[in-house]
């Protein structure tokens, strides 16, 4: 009986790739993290820190680094990250070096209350607490505000926070009891009625042309209101 030695060779090499391969991978998994990378990504408005979420990256009181690859919990550690109130999402992912990547997006905000409580709200229109770390420089909010009702509030915040001409101008946000809304200035000392917000890009376009006009006319610092209600037509009042 003939031998085939080239059958034996390729099955002799095929054992030993899968035995060298098993090894390795077992190795490695056993092998300890190296590090932590954490990449915030979008604006550098750190309401939180990276030492922050360091902390939300201990597993069981020990450091994540110490923790061998096979045994951490990636999901453990997202949950952890996406439970705090200033992580609008976050994604931890091994890399083929053998660090931890945390990749996190932080929440927006877009206007802050200031009344008989003090919180941000983003931009999807939630509650977001007040951060030590660093503070928004978002339109105030002050009248009668319930956390548990921000619909109104939101919706002239967004506008305000979309649009560049009324993001630089306006700095306060009114809300009355009847859920109206009037506006302050950075600058010039007058209100802005907008009533409801039915017709609410109509009533910002004729304030745009107002301003415009009066900016020319130089007659801007001689209102104390301008009333944006009216169908197709601003209403000033002289001080």
């Amino acid at each position: 009986m003939r031998v085939n030695w080239n059958y034996i060779k390729a099955l002799v090499l095929l054992v030993l790739v899968s035995f060298l391969f098993a090894f390795s991978t077992k190795r490695n998994a056993e092998r300890n993290l190296t590090k932590i990378d954490i990449n915030f990504i979008g604006e550098d408005n750190l309401f939180i820190t990276h030492e922050m979420v360091n902390k939300l990256l201990i597993q069981n009181e020990q450091d994540v680094t110490n923790v061998a690859k096979e045994i951490l919990d990636l999901n453990e550690l997202e949950t952890a990250l996406n439970s705090n109130s200033m992580i609008k999402k976050a994604q931890v992912y091994l890399t083929v070096n053998g660090e931890v990547r945390a990749d996190v997006i932080q929440r927006k905000p877009i206007a802050r209350v200031s009344t008989n409580a003090f919180y941000y709200i983003d931009d999807e229109g939630l509650f977001m607490p007040l951060s030590k770390n660093y503070t928004a420089r978002v339109p105030l909010v002050k009248g009668y505000v319930e956390k548990n009702n921000l619909n109104t509030i939101f919706k002239i915040a967004d506008k305000i926070y979309r649009d560049p001409f009324l993001k630089t101008h306006i700095v306060e946000i009114y809300q009355k009891q009847d859920n109206t809304i009037i506006l302050k200035t950075r600058v010039l000392d007058f209100e802005i009625v907008i009533g409801n917000l039915d017709r609410l890009d109509k009533k910002i376009n004729n304030f745009k042309a107002f301003y415009q006009k009066a900016k020319k006319d130089r007659t801007l610092k001689k209102y104390s209101k301008v009333n944006l209600q009216f169908e197709n037509q601003v209403v000033c009042t002289k001080k």
